[in-house]
């Protein structure tokens, strides 16, 4: 299992459009994908799990991913979470 911080940047938090993307690119993923916080621990394939999580703007997150390729994906996975997601407006 291979662990990595991640800092939420997007202005508006992981809300529903962010976690749709994150959990559609984890449900490609054969491994696990989880997020954590202070309010709880999430299956990154959940659109629900990931709303839960209640992840804030500057907010630090804890991605775990196990399975092939860990370094790679955790990375990948970290540079997701840590992206403005500019969605139209």
């Amino acid at each position: 299992m291979v662990t990595r911080q991640a800092t939420v940047k997007n202005a508006f938090g992981i809300h529903c459009r962010p976690s749709a993307v994150i959990a559609s690119q984890a449900r490609s993923y054969s491994g696990s994908i989880r997020a954590s916080n202070h309010h709880g621990d999430a299956d990154a394939k959940s659109v629900l799990e990931l709303v839960g999580l209640a992840a804030a703007c500057r907010q630090e997150l804890t991605i775990a991913v196990e399975g092939p390729d860990e370094e790679q994906v955790c990375a990948q996975f970290v540079a997701l979470f840590e992206s403005q997601f500019d969605f139209e407006r």
